[in-house]
């Protein structure tokens, strides 16, 4: 039994950790370059699986990635310059963690605008006063005689 939860503790280890789908023949020769390459890829979101790194992603489309990024860490481009040329070529996409920027700004916002916009109804709601048409009026003294005739038929 103990060797049984050993082995399964192991497997959710296993299964915890990043997959890290980089090729041992896409990395750079050069320890530096790699660990650029790594933070980099790190960043940017594979666009078959969308919810995943290029570097953790089987995607060929991942592998394109991490492959046009270690090209241009080869040429010399900074990191910056790195991710320039991936989000010129993609857009903002393609980032994990995408700018604030006007255009997503409703993005951002949206679930904040509409949780408040259903708080300010609810209250709105709550504090309403009752209609004015619900309350009894007085009865006219004609309707008084109509009752009380009514009454006076009804006990005899």
């Amino acid at each position: 039994m103990r060797s049984f939860l050993a082995l399964l503790a192991l497997m959710f280890a296993a299964a915890a950790t990043p997959a890290l789908a980089v090729d041992p023949q896409e990395q750079l020769k050069d320890p530096a370059l790699e660990s650029r390459a790594r933070d980099i890829s790190a960043g940017l979101r594979c666009l078959v699986c969308q919810n995943q790194s290029i570097d953790d992603s089987d995607a060929p489309l991942a592998k394109d990635l991490r492959i046009i990024v270690r090209q241009q860490i080869e040429k010399g481009q900074t990191n910056a310059e790195v991710l320039d040329y991936v989000v010129a070529r993609y857009g903002n996409f393609v980032l994990l963690k995408p700018p604030f920027t006007l255009n997503t700004f409703l993005l951002w916002a949206a679930p904040v605008l509409l949780i408040g916009g259903g708080l300010l109804l609810a209250a709105r709601l709550v504090r309403r006063k009752p209609v004015e048409a619900a309350r009894a009026k007085p009865l006219t003294a004609e309707e008084q005689a109509e009752l009380q005739a009514l009454l006076n038929e009804r006990r005899s």
